[in-house]
């Protein structure tokens, strides 16, 4: 069975950073086009960024200029760098494959507050 675990999250003031980490197990990680979702209480589940197999990036325009997704094929691992953090990006963070292909793991809860 496919496992996707969340790690980095935190309490953070606005315009900290936090950068999180998302290790996959049992699947052909380089195969796949990887995304970071969130979800907050206000919100349903949304894409925030997604990577390609190529490296090929795209963003939510909420997070544009703040956020960067990366990912190290080599440890099956996918990364997302969360900088000058809002309020707004309060929420619990997941990764999956774009499209969801996946069970979702636990998250990672991300709390942006002073």
């Amino acid at each position: 069975q496919v496992q996707l675990v969340e790690s980095g999250g935190g309490l953070v003031q606005p315009g900290g950073s936090l950068r999180l980490s998302c290790a996959a197990s049992r699947i052909i990680f380089s195969s796949y086009t990887m995304a970071w979702y969130r979800r907050s209480p206000e919100k349903q589940r949304e894409l925030v960024a997604s990577i390609t197999r190529g490296g090929s990036t795209n963003y939510a325009d909420s997070v544009k200029e703040r956020f960067t997704i990366s990912r190290d094929n080599a440890k099956n691992t996918v990364y997302l760098q969360m900088n000058s953090l809002k309020p707004e990006d309060t929420a619990v963070y997941y990764c999956n494959t774009h499209g969801a292909a996946f069970d979702w793991g636990q998250g990672t809860q991300v709390t942006v507050s002073s």
